[in-house]
């Protein structure tokens, strides 16, 4: 394969851009779909006939074309188009990723009741020395984790939220049990942090890449705080997109 520079002159095209443009080619022609993962270096390299520098060169363009990216331990996995997802007063995650297209799970982690920290009594308004229900989870979109999150409610307001999220993990699920047809989001705080293992292992990312964290409280329909929750967004596969909060 050759290309030709502005003087005319044919030179050799290097490997690595021969094994970046096919790989390239064969992602967008759908040989490999949106999470699946491509060969190791050494079968590519024996595809190629070329040693794992060159490979490994090639890889590394395609990554920072945001083509593919790694996960430390696993491989190298086609990018997926990121989620559109929307935070405004109402944030419903079923509803937001059925309009994008996606089918939405959840994997419950843990449903806990426990005394509130500082922060949550702050964020609920609650007294000191009370108990909260706490529902943390990893959120999927067609199967890959999007997000990791955690719910905190007023334990005594509802006392058998966990029960009910427990056969449907969904917080509108839980509230609508309550007798709470509606909610709205009173306020958020969107900050950029870097992955911890724990979080890492829940969105499948190498440890220490860029997450969003979204912070926020729900209020009912006269104003009460109802739900105080923490959203870890996968960097590379969310695009948040903040509607009018007023």
């Amino acid at each position: 394969m050759s290309e030709t520079d502005q003087t005319g002159t044919v030179k050799r095209v290097p490997m690595w851009k021969v094994i970046y443009q096919t790989l390239s080619d064969e992602i967008s022609g759908g040989r490999y779909a949106p999470g699946d993962k491509l060969p190791t270096e050494a079968a590519l390299s024996a595809r190629f006939g070329v040693n794992r520098h060159t490979v490994r060169r090639a890889i590394s363009e395609l990554s920072n074309a945001g083509i593919t990216h790694s996960r430390r331990g696993a491989g190298v996995f086609v990018t997926h188009a990121p989620t559109v997802y929307p935070i405004g007063k109402r944030v419903r995650y079923h509803q937001n990723l059925l309009a994008a297209g996606q089918a939405p799970g959840k994997q419950i982690l843990s449903l806990e009741t426990r005394l509130a920290d500082s922060r949550e009594l702050e964020a609920l308004k609650l007294p000191p020395g009370s108990y909260v229900q706490v529902f943390e989870a990893v959120s999927t979109a067609d199967g890959t984790p999007i997000s990791w999150f955690t719910s905190v409610f007023p334990a005594e307001r509802f006392p058998d939220i966990l029960n009910d999220i427990a056969r449907n993990p969904s917080v509108t699920y839980g509230f609508q049990q309550a007798g709470i047809a509606d909610y709205t989001r009173a306020w958020t705080q969107l900050t950029a942090i870097r992955a911890d293992a724990i979080r890492a292992g829940h969105l499948r990312l190498p440890e220490g890449a860029p997450i969003l964290r979204s912070r926020g409280v729900n209020v009912d329909p006269l104003g009460a705080p109802i739900e105080f929750g923490t959203t870890c967004f996968a960097g590379d596969r969310v695009t948040l997109s903040v509607d009018n909060l007023t």
